[in-house]
């Protein structure tokens, strides 16, 4: 089960802050976001950077993870999960769960769920809060091509996930995360 964190956002509604550099406990919100998956039980674990994607290398420690830059990084979440699918295809994976940078309140705990609920290579699952479907999302290989093709703007896997929602896999995490997302200044709070 591969992991692949999409962190390329430039952070627009916080002035212009690159979400993957927030300081979470001290340390760059990017570390934290790869941690989690990997002690969810994904690896490897690929990061898809882009705006200030230098300055968030020279900052956060990212030995041990494989990183992307997506030159597109403005274009939205869709072209980020291009390229990080893109960068999976020649892995041994028979999965990816994907998460994204700025949502803190999910830790290894909904990761691991979603992994256990992996059924191989054809595998769809999405992590649920009171019923309703959020992030991450797990993706089996045979599926990320189509992904892929699909994936657009800031609406990145949603077409796709809509258009195959009777063969989604929810997977209730509302008792161990809280998926809210950092996109304001007022989200700030939540940091610590």
């Amino acid at each position: 089960m591969a992991g692949l964190l999409l962190a390329a956002g430039g952070g627009r509604r916080l002035g212009g802050r690159p979400k993957a550099l927030l300081d979470h406990r001290g340390r760059p919100l990017v570390e934290h976001a790869a941690r989690v998956l990997r002690d969810g039980g994904c690896g490897p674990v690929h990061i898809v950077l882009g705006a200030a994607a230098e300055t968030v290398r020279e900052r956060a420690q990212l030995t041990g993870y494989h990183v992307s830059v997506n030159p597109n990084w403005a274009a939205g979440m869709g072209s980020s999960l291009r390229v990080g699918l893109a960068a999976l295809a020649g892995s041994r994976a028979d999965a990816v769960l994907v998460s994204l940078v700025d949502q803190p309140g999910i830790g290894a705990a909904a990761v691991a769920r979603l992994v256990a609920a992996a059924t191989g290579r054809g595998a769809l699952a999405a992590a649920a809060y009171g019923g309703e479907r959020g992030h991450p999302v797990l993706f089996g290989a045979d599926r990320w091509a189509d992904v892929a093709a699909s994936a657009e703007g800031d609406r990145g896997a949603r077409t796709y996930l809509r258009q195959h929602a009777d063969a989604l896999t929810l997977v209730e995490c509302g008792d161990v995360a809280e998926p809210y997302d950092i996109d304001t200044p007022d989200d700030l709070t939540r940091l610590e």
